[in-house]
C-alpha cells in the first residue's frame, strides 16, 4: 500500500475497533458504513450529472424573432 499505511496498520485498527465496540456491534457498524458509502456515492453521482447538463446546454444564439406582418396585410378585407 502507498504511504506509510501498511497491513499492520490495517490489522491494528481492525484490532482496536473490535475491542472498543466488540464482535455484536460490528455487523451494524459496518451496515451504517456501507449506507453512508452507497449515498455519497448517489449523491455525487447526481451532482455530476447536474453539473454535466447545466454546462452541456449553453444558451446557444437563437435566431431572430419571426417578422410580423406588416400593417398592410392585416387591414385587408377578404376578397369574394
Amino acid at each position: 500500500m502507498p504511504g506509510f499505511i501498511s497491513h499492520w496498520w490495517i490489522i491494528g485498527l481492525l484490532i482496536v475497533v473490535l475491542i472498543i465496540f466488540g464482535p455484536g456491534k460490528l455487523p451494524q457498524i459496518g451496515g451504517a458504513v456501507g449506507t453512508a458509502i452507497k449515498e455519497f456515492r448517489k449523491a455525487t453521482s447526481e451532482l455530476k450529472d447536474e453539473v454535466t447538463k447545466a454546462t452541456s446546454s449553453e444558451p446557444q444564439q437563437s435566431s431572430p424573432p419571426p417578422l410580423e406582418p406588416s400593417p398592410k396585410e392585416t387591414t385587408e378585407a377578404p376578397k369574394a
